[in-house]
């Protein structure tokens, strides 16, 4: 079983091509280096916005921070100005970016309300006028997100894609959905594979890549060059590994016992408290811990105490008791 699973992004050859999508509010920097260290070749930021008088913010820093992370490091941009676009490419480079990805993908109203996101789609000549500000103010790398198109009336993914080519911008992803479809209903790939025969440059299929029988699909299907996965890593990191697996062998590599997935939550629950502070952190682990525990035996009432607590110390010593419980009720069923 062959499967291409090199890719380069301008200079950067990756160790493969699966993708961690970017999520605001999720891939913050711990997420980002345990999702990388589980197998993911790209982790992409969350969002940054390009009105400077936000740059100075808490949410603006931390979403910016990726001290330690390995190279390279890819940072997300949203706006709809170009030249405050090509502002936010350069800061952001400053700061360390190597990569530099435009979001025109972001299907949330209070995004889409100002008409960055997806709402761009609308607005093709808008549209190459940002991508062809933020290429030429920055030497590193430009990236972008789509999605299909505006509604399914409106799927000009095609037509973004070859603006985006001739702009210069140097790997395209793409969510198989439109704008108006948020995120409901099934993810569509024609389009997508429409878009690879369109343009010679790296195409990343995105959109309900959630088992790495169906990553394989996706790939055979749209003959795309990586993939991005998004909410399927929620509370699940170790499905790179296991893609990256069946992509090379052919076979299932299980999930990891339970042991092991205590100890990776212990671990991201640390990081989580040392990048956000105790406060913050507690308040932000609780999603996580609530995504590691879905389909868990007894994870309902696991989750509702969950929610209760305020320190960190009262989410480790409860969640080491929960896991320990399933992994000796595991050892006694076997």
């Amino acid at each position: 079983m062959t499967v291409r699973t090199q890719m380069n992004i301008g200079p950067y050859q990756l160790p493969n091509n699966l993708f961690l999508a970017p999520m605001a509010g999720v891939t913050d920097r711990p997420f980002r280096q345990l999702c990388r260290r589980l197998g993911a070749g790209m982790a992409v930021s969350e969002m940054i916005t390009a009105n400077k008088t936000l740059w100075g913010s808490k949410k603006s820093q931390l979403r910016a921070n990726h001290i330690g992370e390995p190279e390279p490091r890819s940072i997300q941009i949203a706006g709809t100005d170009p030249d405050m676009m090509a502002e936010a490419a350069q800061h952001n480079v400053i700061h360390g970016a190597d990569i530099i990805d435009i979001n025109m993908g972001c299907p949330a109203k209070k995004v889409c309300n100002v008409m960055a996101g997806s709402a761009l789609l609308q607005n093709e000549t808008l549209v190459a006028d940002i991508l062809e500000a933020v290429v030429t103010a920055v030497e590193v790398p430009v990236t972008l997100k789509i999605r299909t198109g505006w509604d399914r009336e409106h799927r000009n993914g095609v037509a973004i894609a070859k603006i985006a080519e001739q702009s210069g911008i140097q790997a395209l992803a793409v969510h198989g959905r439109t704008r108006a479809d948020a995120y409901k209903g099934e993810a569509e790939y024609d389009t997508i594979a429409e878009i690879k025969s369109a343009i010679t440059i790296p195409v990343i299929a995105n959109g309900d890549i959630s088992t790495p029988i169906k990553a394989k699909q996706i790939l055979d299907y749209t003959n795309a060059d990586a993939l991005m996965i998004g909410r399927a890593a929620q509370g699940n990191p170790w499905i790179f590994k296991q893609i990256s697996h069946y992509l090379n062998t052919g076979h299932d590599l299980a999930a990891p016992p339970i042991d092991e997935v205590r100890r990776i939550l212990i671990d991201h629950l640390h990081a989580l408290y040392t990048f956000y502070g105790e406060y913050t952190g507690v308040r932000m682990a609780r999603k996580h811990i609530a995504w590691y525990s879905k389909g868990l035996k007894n994870g309902n009432p696991f989750r509702q105490q969950m929610n209760t607590f305020e320190l960190p110390q009262q989410q480790l010593e409860f969640t080491e008791q929960f896991f320990n419980d399933l992994a000796q009720q595991d050892t006694i069923a076997a």
